[in-house]
């Protein structure tokens, strides 16, 4: 087969051809012809074509919108040598209205990116060659069809989707646009495309099932389902770690199969922080074949029993109450054919990196792929999964529901058996929605029996594929069928606080509520400058350019990002100092929320930021840049999210000053804490000296002090060090920052190149004093630390090390920023 000038060879087995590779991609119109690699996405394809622009440049978004509101088709052909027997198509993440043709006949309609299909294309095929065709309808023009089809409207959260009516289709919500994603609609096929023969069986879902017995032993009940077209005697080998056993099966239709393995002395699965991540390897093979997992043995609770205060909400792991660090998970990339596996690796590297054992998988995105939760169970990251619906209101007509339902069966079953997985969520915000809408304001009955039957359909559909599963029926929710505000109520269940960004207060307000569990809080920065240059010319170096504010996606996040500065800074000098003090804030405020509600444990046992990763280059909530580069937020994430760590908070009077030391720890911890001023010219002056116990999984007041005690001129300061050898540093500043009169740092800075490591050693030193020192450089890559704080007189070594290795072990050029620099002509 040729397609464009390439010559395309067909790899044939007798039971087996992968179709992913170059496919003939066109216009169904016949206007445009190019090619595609499968998986992949359209709008990449035409863009690697030179067809379209860069989506991500400048104001291209607005130049590609046409794209998805064609209609297009791909296509390849395949060779068989003989067609005879029984064959089906394997296909999963077909985005979304497509008819898929096999020589000319049509062997399926998908309209859920979130599911599976297997047709049988048996009676399809001929020996010598054969063709499949994929044509994608507008998935504009189908949501738009589908919504006047509804008995009432169903209304879509316009301020995240400029893209209308994106909640009449099962596929990602944010490709319609959000308050951080391009608003292009892609589709296009992103995962597994195969036509494989069926022999006597094959594998549908591999679930497992856990016993933990009193005596320490754990009973692994593995249930393989299989499928076969005619009656016969399936051979099913189940095998873990090396212990492999053979059933003869007989079979026909749908067939379940069990087998238990007994672990006398099981190692067991552990968040990170808490313990080893055990895993084994799990395999179920049948006729050509072969399904493997990774089996992490662990039990997981879910604890909301009442309290004085309300109701508690923790995660129990085999007995113990873990408390959750982490960061809410966004798709690694808005265009599906720019992310990998490898990229996907780095952003939860990161995570695990930055302290963190919890990933929230939010519902506006897609479930992830497999690959995704196999690098959780591995790195110890706890997954909250979030079913695939946020921050709109969606139909609950019959066939909209069965859609939903066989979604829900197949993702449950495809990730259940990952250790990693915690919770399953119904949903991302839908009871708050209720109230976001004329409609559903005015006739709330209606709108709200509506959610119910979309959120038991799920409900229901989980705990059939897998009973016993944790089920959280929305986030945020106060409890099982409350539909009460869980955005200001602190008492129970798990909160979404969003008054200091989008009501604008202060960071202080984030001490004024004592969640139980907050999976979702924060604050915007713009992304790093290096960044910013991958989008913007020199001339858009300006937060009020249009390009600039196409790269801003939050009505007003511009202006409430400068508002604050105003607030706590003195304004920034230029464009790159206003870049960067916009990350400093963005991560006091994550700061001052976490460290405060870290130090209630266990009133709260979680703080789940807003958000970890970006999907393309945009000002937003996220810690990491779009390509994975820690913005200065992220490494104080590092900080904070230490599993022992000090924090200063002041009480509500304004009067004294606690220090709080928490301990997320299996032991006790004793610290050693050195309290001092810091002079404007960085010299440090001591206070106090303290030694301070505390138990296992617990938080203390280590020290109180007097603000009278903080002389005029002065910031506080502290570091400390732990018996496990642990330790931090930190300061607070009783009042706000624009308020010090801060005199030059007068960084000195001397680097080298390390040729062994291919790393860069960086030698920092200050005379003055120097808050927030940050180094950048266009070279990407990760430092040891960065936004540290420098006294008179200290140095810091810094290692860089860079992404890809050096051109000729030439050191980069390094730009340095700190608070007063940032903020002075001088």
């Amino acid at each position: 087969m040729q397609i464009g000038n390439e010559i395309v060879t067909q790899q044939t087995t007798p039971s087996s051809i992968d179709l992913s590779g170059s496919w003939q991609l066109t216009s169904v119109d016949g206007e445009i012809k190019s090619v595609i690699t499968l998986p992949g996405d359209v709008h990449t394809a035409l863009h690697r074509a030179g067809l379209i622009p860069d989506p991500y440049f400048g104001r291209n978004e607005e130049k590609v919108q046409w794209v998805a509101e064609r209609e297009w088709a791909v296509e390849r052909s395949f060779t068989l040598r003989e067609a005879e027997g029984d064959w089906y198509l394997d296909i999963d993440y077909l985005d979304t209205v497509a008819s898929v043709y096999v020589n000319g006949f049509l062997a399926l309609e998908a309209d859920n990116s979130f599911r599976r299909y297997r047709p049988d294309v048996s009676s399809m095929l001929k020996s010598g060659d054969n063709s499949i065709r994929i044509v994608f309808a507008s998935n504009i023009a189908v949501g738009a069809e589908r919504q006047k089809q509804q008995p009432f409207y169903i209304p879509y959260s316009t301020g995240n989707s400029p893209i209308p009516d994106g909640n009449m289709l099962r596929k990602p919500q944010c490709h319609f646009g959000w308050d951080w994603n391009i608003a292009i609609a892609p589709f296009g096929l992103y995962g597994t495309i195969a036509l494989n023969k069926l022999e006597t069986a094959r594998i549908e879902h591999v679930v497992t099932r856990q016993v933990h017995n009193n005596d320490g032993s754990v009973d692994l009940t593995v249930t393989a389902s299989l499928f076969s077209k005619h009656a016969g005697v399936a051979q099913v080998y189940f095998d873990l770690d090396g212990e492999r056993v053979r059933l003869d099966v007989g079979v026909k239709g749908e067939t379940e199969v069990n087998y238990l393995f007994h672990i006398d002395e099981p190692r067991l699965w552990w968040p990170s922080g808490s313990g080893e991540q055990a895993l084994y390897t799990l395999s179920v093979e049948v006729s050509d074949e072969l399904v493997t997992r990774q089996i992490g043995l662990r039990t997981i609770e879910l604890i909301t029993t009442p309290d004085a205060s309300g109701a508690r909400f923790a995660f129990k792991v085999n007995g113990r109450e873990i408390f959750c660090r982490g960061a809410n998970w966004i798709p690694a990339d808005a265009l599906y054919s720019l992310s990998s596996p490898e990229k996907t690796e780095d952003l939860l590297q990161s995570a695990k990196a930055a302290n963190m054992n919890m990933i929230r998988v939010w519902g506006g995105g897609l479930y992830e792929q497999d690959h995704f939760y196999d690098l959780c169970d591995r790195l110890g990251l706890l997954v909250w999964q979030d079913f695939m619906f946020a921050c709109n209101l969606y139909p609950s007509t019959e066939d909209f529901l069965d859609n939903v339902a066989i979604e829900v069966d197949y993702q449950v079953r495809r990730l259940s058996s990952h250790p990693s997985i915690a919770l399953w969520c119904g949903d991302n915000e839908l009871v708050g929605a209720l109230t976001w809408f004329e409609e559903s304001r005015k006739d709330r009955d209606r709108y709200l029996v509506s959610y119910d039957r979309l959120n038991r359909t799920i409900e229901q559909a989980v705990k059939k594929a897998l009973p016993g599963a944790l089920w959280w029926p929305s986030s945020p929710a106060s409890g099982y069928l409350d539909f009460g505000d869980a955005w200001h109520a602190d008492g129970s269940g798990d909160m979404h606080y969003w008054s200091v960004w989008h009501e604008n207060k202060s960071f202080d307000n984030y001490r004024s509520v004592r969640p139980r569990f907050c999976s979702e809080f924060g604050f915007q920065s713009y992304t790093s400058l290096p960044v910013i240059k991958t989008y913007a010319e020199a001339k858009d170096m300006n937060i009020a350019s249009p390009v600039m504010e196409l790269h801003q996606k939050n009505a007003g996040g511009n202006e409430r990002i400068a508002a604050t500065m105003f607030r706590y800074f003195r304004f920034p000098k230029d464009f790159p100092n206003f870049v960067y003090l916009s990350q400093i804030q963005q991560g006091l405020a994550i700061k001052t929320a976490v460290e405060y509600w870290r130090s209630l444990k266990p009133h709260c046992m979680g703080t789940i930021y807003w958000q970890l990763n970006d999907t393309w280059p945009v000002a937003s909530w996220s810690s990491l840049d779009y390509g994975g580069r820690w913005k200065a937020m992220h490494y104080l994430v590092k900080r904070f999210f230490q599993p022992v760590a000090v924090a200063a908070i002041p009480a509500e009077d304004g009067r004294t000053i606690r220090f709080s030391l928490v301990n997320d720890t299996l032991s006790d911890v004793s610290v050693d804490l050195s309290i001092s001023l810091l002079t404007m010219k960085g010299e440090r002056k001591h206070l106090k000296d303290v030694q301070a116990v505390c138990s296992p999984d617990a938080a203390v007041t280590a020290a109180t002090i007097d603000v009278s005690d903080i002389s005029e001129g002065t910031l506080l300061a502290w570091h400390f060090t732990a018996s496990n050898g642990m330790g931090g540093e930190g300061h607070y500043v009783n009042g706000t920052y624009k308020a010090l009169e801060l005199e030059p740092s007068g960084l000195t800075v001397t680097h080298e190149y390390v040729e062994a490591s291919g790393a860069v050693d960086i030698n920092v030193t200050a005379r003055g004093l120097a808050l927030f020192v940050m180094i950048e450089s266009e070279t990407d890559g990760k430092y040891s630390d960065n936004a540290f704080d420098l006294a008179s007189g200290e140095s810091r070594r810094i290692t860089f090390t860079p992404a890809k290795p050096l051109e000729n072990g030439r050191p980069p050029e390094f730009r340095f920023y700190d608070l007063h620099s940032c903020q002075s002509a001088d």
